[in-house]
């Protein structure tokens, strides 16, 4: 996302590139660190513009349990990282990343390296690239 809203220059960002294959997710806590960055209405219209064009994913509360035995067996993790790990895996989505790194670890998570997407990729050959962790 962050990618998206700061890419100039030729050719299509890795989000262009991948809405243009699959319809794209994201979760509430990527939007809540894309508000976080922004320094004036413009930029925050811009997530917003950003966020429009997927749909957003909560957490249940009934999951909270889950969730904190989940954190308790992965502290190397940054929470927010995790956060997202875990609804990817609840919603039976792969991560599409530039910072594959991150999630390392994650035992189940079907990871798409962001470097792995181009224009010329159908869908079915960004997936075949894909890692689970």
């Amino acid at each position: 996302m962050v990618d998206y809203l700061l890419h100039h220059g030729e050719g299509a960002s890795l989000l262009r590139i991948v809405m243009m294959k699959f319809f794209c997710y994201t979760t509430v806590f990527n939007a809540i660190e894309l508000f976080s960055l922004t320094r004036n209405v413009s930029e925050a219209r811009a997530v917003t513009s950003a966020m429009s064009a997927m749909k957003i994913l909560g957490l249940n509360a009934k999951r909270a349990e889950h969730y904190g035995r989940w954190f308790a067996s992965h502290r190397k993790i940054a929470p927010l990282n995790l956060l997202v790990a875990g609804m990817c895996l609840e919603s039976k989505l792969p991560l599409v990343t530039g910072m594959p790194e991150s999630f390392r670890g994650v035992h189940g998570l079907l990871l798409v390296k962001g470097s792995t997407v181009d224009a010329a990729s159908s869908a079915a050959e960004i997936l075949s690239r894909a890692e689970t962790l």
